[in-house]
């Protein structure tokens, strides 16, 4: 079972576990927005230190009607009580179960 908080601001949020490519546990609190369709975004300094696998570049709409482009990598996290790997989409806002630094 996933445990979650709502913080100061009202958002709800969870705490993530996401493996760096040297195998050590990273965790972070994530923001859950229900908006998102995708798994998980994280900021560009966060994937770096992770040193995520680039899958790829995707291409989104945002709410304005604007698109956008972003990188796509993928990354091993610890979901409830299971260990996946999921795709990760590089982004600077607050898209997704995104990640706070």
């Amino acid at each position: 079972m996933i445990i979650g908080r709502v913080n100061a601001e009202y958002e709800a949020t969870i705490r993530l576990s996401v493996y760096g490519v040297d195998g050590q546990i990273h965790e972070q609190t994530a923001i859950i927005d229900t908006g998102f369709n995708g798994w998980l975004s994280l900021p560009a300094n966060l994937i770096s230190t992770l040193e995520l696998q680039w899958d790829g570049r995707g291409r989104a709409t945002l709410g304005d009607g604007s698109e956008c482009l972003f990188n796509i990598y993928s990354a091993t996290v610890v979901w409830g009580e299971q260990t996946i790997t999921i795709q990760i989409d590089e982004a600077e806002s607050e898209l997704g179960l995104w990640t706070k630094s």
